[in-house]
């Protein structure tokens, strides 16, 4: 065997012992796999838009058969869903700004991989559910846990998978007004200059509830998926992942020319 077929055997090797090895630790549990996705039901949330906004549907579940005379060795349903409904996947083209970007069917599939950073806002938004996240927030965490690397997923830690199945998951006042956490347009601008994936929420969507009057308005889907960026919305179990460190994988349905999908999203910690 000569030299260069002495190297491509050895590298060939390497790379398979570093796959058997996460492999291994994934059986054993010494990596742990975090399911980060809210249960699809017809019960599930969806964002609600005033008009003259048309809203996404819900998810609706239609059985054709369970081991009867319509089918009496299998069990089948037809489904349907809108594409932001549930835990799900924002692709850049869903807003205004990011049109001529990628649909869900055109994102590079590596693009679905990433490092989680996870920013912990809790407590600022149980003493203000308005609250948002701030570029002092990000340099705050920056300090204490590196700077946020290219290539990652930014996820808010608010607390608020607590509330799915409450009134206080959308907050609504008496005047229709939801309040729930988000990004300043500051901070967005700040996650793009860094280049990372897109971010993560608990939220229904990934805008605060006011965000319509932020300039500009819903600044994180704005500017977000201007810069070619994703959104994952109605995540859980964010506080199981530590600050840094985990994988994130948010794998959405190829649909073509789609601007999003449910997605089952997990993490390996």
């Amino acid at each position: 065997m000569d030299v260069q077929s002495q190297v491509l055997h050895k590298t060939s090797h390497d790379q398979s012992h570093v796959l058997s090895q996460l492999l291994g630790s994934i059986v054993n549990d010494s990596i742990e796999v975090v399911d980060m996705t809210q249960v699809l039901n017809e019960d599930t949330p969806v964002i609600q838009l005033p008009e003259p906004f048309k809203n996404t549907g819900g998810f609706q579940f239609k059985q054709l058969s369970k081991y009867d005379e319509t089918g009496p060795v299998c069990y089948w349903n037809d489904f349907v869903a809108g594409e932001h409904c549930g835990t799900h996947f924002d692709a850049p083209n869903h807003w205004v700004t990011g049109r001529e970007n990628a649909s869900v069917d055109k994102i590079p599939v590596k693009n679905l991989i990433g490092e989680a950073r996870v920013i912990n806002i809790k407590k600022k938004c149980i003493e203000n559910p308005d609250y948002c996240l701030t570029v002092e927030d990000i340099e705050e965490y920056e300090a204490e846990f590196g700077q946020i690397p290219k290539h990652s997923w930014v996820l808010l830690y608010t607390g608020w998978a607590e509330y799915l199945n409450s009134e206080k998951y959308f907050n609504t006042d008496r005047d229709g007004l939801s309040h729930t956490p988000g990004f300043t347009p500051e901070a967005s601008r700040f996650l793009v200059e860094r280049d990372i994936l897109g971010v993560g929420v608990e939220t229904v969507g990934t805008d605060a509830g006011i965000a319509h009057t932020f300039d500009p308005p819903f600044p994180s889907h704005h500017i977000m998926h201007q810069a070619n960026k994703y959104g994952l919305a109605q995540l859980t179990n964010v506080d199981k992942l530590p600050p840094k460190g985990a994988v994130l994988i948010a794998a959405p349905l190829k649909i073509e020319n789609g601007s999003g999908s449910p997605i089952r999203a997990i993490a390996l910690v």
